[in-house]
């Protein structure tokens, strides 16, 4: 071999050592896996139910060794349940004290306003709780691992035209999340014969909505489509019995504070959601159920089990990007690793598959209340 031989060679053995030496995953001493939720205010109950499944799926994957060893840390900080400045200080916060680079959001003011600080400073979220149709694609490092809102409420639309109802009155939220799934379902409502008698929007946070409703009954509709959520949902089914209406009254969302507000006037209450039940043919989903309702003393409801489920899809991909070395923990190589191959395990059962505009596909639940309790009366596959 010729000296500038022997020289080639060295010089490549030495680059593919630099290399190599370069491409070692970067680990942290712990994956800090922040999130921004309405831990104050009045949609406190919120931040409650979905920090406690992001803990339980937290301490449970560092139980079993962490991501390759290294452990998980959720930091949790508090949007209040208000617009974009309050979720813009929370995300500067993890930023500044604890460098996070994957972000669990909530809500859709505060979303829009860190997603532009999510691009800027490579941060991948996930969304498993909010649920206005702008979210999507806002960064583009945001996926979703819940139904949206105009996809619950095509799947409100479905329900009432298969029972033959033709004309509807609307109850929205007078914001983003109101008006967007007004203007999804009208069109919709249209192409299958339905007409609009009237559309009315009630503050989020309001206390009286007796104008609103009033104007409802009046035009005298087939069905109520209640396009808002908790709290207001339970006072509307509430004012909307106490008024006299005895129409269908379909939404998107019920819970148990809902239940407290609106008593028995909620029996009959038709809603489309997201749909977690524990199932003996799906041994994850009987074993978070369990796990949660020991640790917290409550039955999970679908926003414990979404962030739950975010957590251990932000454990994967971590894992699958951490293969490939260097940087891993940012929002370009998560998402890469996601769409390498875009079905994920879910806890509701088999897996969820994420769709070119980061929304993961999952057929959602038709409920009814009976006895104050949403009774689940069947799948609805959204066409």
């Amino acid at each position: 071999m010729t000296r500038l031989s022997i020289l080639a060679t060295a010089a490549v053995l030495a680059m593919a050592g630099s290399a190599t030496a370069q491409d070692a995953p970067k680990d942290p001493p712990v994956i800090k896996i922040g999130a921004i939720f309405a831990m104050s205010g009045q949609a406190s109950w919120y931040g409650q139910v979905m920090s406690q499944g992001m803990r339980l799926a937290v301490d449970e994957i560092n139980a079993k060794g962490g991501v390759d060893g290294i452990k998980l840390e959720a930091v949790i900080e508090d949007h209040k349940g208000a617009g974009g400045a309050e979720g813009v200080a929370a995300i500067n916060r993890l930023m500044s004290l604890h460098g996070t680079k994957i972000v669990m959001t909530s809500f859709t003011g505060p979303t829009l306003g860190i997603a532009p600080i999510a691009d800027q400073n490579n941060i991948f979220l996930i969304n498993g709780g909010g649920v206005g149709v702008k979210m999507v694609g806002a960064s583009k490092y945001i996926v979703h691992n819940r139904s949206l809102s105009s996809d619950l409420a095509l799947g409100a639309l479905q329900v009432a035209q298969e029972m033959g109802l033709k004309k509807m009155g609307q109850l929205h939220w007078k914001n983003d999340v109101g008006d967007y799934i007004v203007s999804s379902a009208e069109p919709v409502w249209k192409k299958g014969g339905g007409t609009i008698v009237a559309t009315e929007a009630v503050p989020q946070g309001a206390t009286n909505m007796d104008t609103q409703v009033a104007k409802v009954r009046a035009a005298n509709p087939d069905v109520v489509g209640m396009w808002m959520f908790t709290p207001e949902v339970g006072l509307a089914v509430k004012r909307v019995r106490e008024f006299g209406m005895k129409q269908p009254v379909i939404g998107v969302e019920f819970t148990a504070n809902d239940a407290k507000v609106a008593g028995a006037t909620a029996e009959g209450f038709l809603y489309i959601n997201d749909y977690f039940k524990p199932s003996d043919d799906q041994p994850w989903s009987k074993q978070f159920a369990a796990a949660y309702e020991k640790r917290w003393g409550q039955a999970p409801e679908f926003y414990g089990a979404n962030y739950y489920e975010g957590v251990y899809m932000a454990a994967e991909l971590a894992k699958r990007s951490r293969k490939k070395g260097g940087d891993y923990l940012n929002g370009e190589r998560l998402k890469a690793a996601l769409y390498e191959n875009p079905k994920i395990d879910s806890v509701y059962g088999g897996q969820m598959t994420f769709q070119e505009n980061g929304v993961a596909q999952k057929r959602v639940g038709l409920f009814k209340v009976e006895g104050g309790t949403g009774v689940f009366q069947k799948f609805v596959d959204l066409k």
